[in-house]
């Protein structure tokens, strides 16, 4: 082993080091998931438009998925804890820079510098567990990250109205200050350093600039396309510049002495196989999650700390679970439960085929509760497979790449899944358009305002009055029927996932020796 690691991690020093971490963590993914459901209060303090907020929102995990590989990197580099304790540093910071904001340029510009922040604490957090644990409770610890991970955001929109409705929404950062220092200080105290002393301190500038651009310009052209259209010559361009970019960066790593990233790491095939299981579960949930809280406010009028509230029945299959999933890593190794956790995840998004606007909210609790499921069973096993199964002087970047899939689903999961309802609301609506007697232009901007806006009230606000009823009736159907049918196609396309997967994924009887292994060097 070649990693470098500095410092007496004892039991008890580690579980708390481990909170820290964690805390750390569990920040940066309240601040991905918390903002949306104080858009149109912030929209009245500041004045603006919610397509300017939309930037707001978007701002922070655009320059977090475009920096997260290159902030993994130095974490190798330049050590581990360093990069974690700058990122807190940052991220508590730049939260001060948003809190005080008094425009929504000022806002955009402290979301998007608190995104640097987020870029060097989440690698960081992951490739710290694997130093300080081992065994069965390496899988414990990966089992705690990922239960704030996913129980972060899945609290988060819940968490963001209640704040927004007592003390106000700018605590949604203030708070993160004091929740940052003391991580910062316990991390300093107890957390070894770790890092890989052979690595290079040439830093791989072109490799840095051509992942991040691509990532950024993939990102960009996900977030604007449900909105301007996957048309429009800015959105084509991104794509074109993403593929343009992502080739010239494997040219680049394949030829440079001291790349930015290992590309022997995707010859691992458990780890390409846990990639891209995280991809499509980052996919799969953000999407259903984005639509979801859409169509509890805007089919069934639910306030957006309602709606928020009514997602939280994901968080008990999710915690429940997770220790599953980790027991099933530890005797029988990854494969398996990522294969189950991929197939109850396709299962559960199946339960809200026959959604429609007058469903009951049992269908919606029971879908939301097998989804989380799935998500407990192999959220474990992945990062374990991808952060703790990696060479250890490659695991900042291997969390680094790990983190960018996770960004990457999940902007192309609330991409795809807006387009797939946009598609089927515009195909089941014809006949009550027609009936209606409403034209195709009138229908469209509904269908818009329904998919695309926070707040479908202040949408229609803008249509005559003699069309609202008709809109309402004609519209709010066909997108319930959208929403399920979206979700459907996303339950299809997870249950392939789970076949490639498998594919890529080999047995191998090295894997459960290896498992074993690790249990055996420690148990405590």
């Amino acid at each position: 082993m070649t990693s470098r690691v500095s410092g007496d991690v004892t039991t008890s020093r580690r579980w708390v080091s481990l909170a820290a971490i964690c805390t750390a963590a569990g920040l940066v993914w309240l601040a991905f998931a918390d903002l949306g459901v104080a858009v149109p209060t912030i929209a009245d303090d500041l004045n603006a438009d919610m397509s300017a907020l939309a930037w707001a929102n978007n701002a922070f995990s655009l320059v977090a998925g475009a920096l997260v590989i290159a902030a993994g990197k130095f974490g190798d580099v330049f050590g581990r804890r360093r990069m974690l304790l700058l990122g807190i540093v940052l991220f508590a910071a730049f939260s001060v820079v948003a809190a005080l904001a008094s425009t929504v340029q000022m806002l955009v510009a402290g979301r998007a510098l608190m995104g640097i922040g987020a870029a060097l604490i989440l690698p960081a957090t992951l490739a710290l567990i694997p130093p300080q644990f081992s065994g069965k409770a390496q899988l414990t610890a990966f089992g705690v990250w990922q239960a704030v991970a996913w129980g972060g955001q899945a609290v988060a929109p819940a968490i963001g109205g209640v704040i927004t409705d007592t003390v106000g929404w700018s605590w949604l950062f203030w708070i993160n200050v004091p929740l940052s220092l003391g991580a910062f200080a316990v991390v300093r105290a107890l957390t070894p350093e770790s890092s890989d002393p052979t690595a290079s301190r040439r830093v791989d500038w072109a490799g840095l600039a051509t992942i991040g651009l691509a990532a950024f310009a993939l990102l960009f052209a996900l977030t604007d396309g449900p909105s301007v259209g996957w048309s429009s010559p800015l959105v084509i361009g991104l794509l074109v510049a993403t593929v343009v970019l992502v080739l010239a960066w494997v040219w680049i790593e394949r030829t440079v002495s001291d790349p930015l990233v290992d590309l022997s790491l995707f010859r691992l095939r458990p780890y390409d196989g846990a990639l891209t299981a995280n991809l499509v579960m980052n996919l799969a949930y953000a999407g259903l999650t984005y639509l979801l809280v859409l169509w509890l406010q805007n089919a069934r009028g639910y306030s957006a700390v309602e709606a928020g509230m009514l997602m939280l029945p994901a968080t008990i299959g999710i915690f429940a679970f997770i220790p599953l999933g980790s027991r099933l890593d530890s005797a029988r190794g990854g494969r398996l439960p990522v294969l189950l956790g991929l197939l109850v995840l396709g299962l559960g998004l199946f339960v809200f085929t026959p959604m429609r606007a007058g469903s009951g909210l049992w269908l919606l609790a029971l879908g939301l509760v097998v989804v989380g499921v799935g998500l407990g069973t192999l959220s474990t096993p992945i990062s374990n497979t991808a952060v703790g199964d990696v060479p250890e002087q490659l695991a900042g970047t291997a969390a680094g790449v790990f983190k960018m899939s996770s960004m990457v689903g999940g902007a192309l999961g609330v991409a795809v899944l807006t387009a797939l309802a946009r598609g089927f609301t515009v195909s089941d609506s014809q006949d009550a358009i027609t009936e209606a007697g409403l034209t195709s232009d009138d229908v469209a901007a509904a269908q818009r305002a329904l998919v695309n806006s926070a707040s479908y009230a202040d949408a229609l606000s803008t249509l005559p009055q003699d069309l609202r009823d008709k809109v309402t009736a004609a519209v709010v159907d066909a997108f319930s029927f959208g929403v399920a049918q979206a979700v459907l196609v996303t339950g299809v396309v997870t249950l392939i996932a789970a076949v490639a997967v498998a594919f890529v994924w080999p047995r191998q009887h090295d894997e459960e020796t290896s498992r074993t292994t690790r249990s055996a060097d420690s148990t405590q």
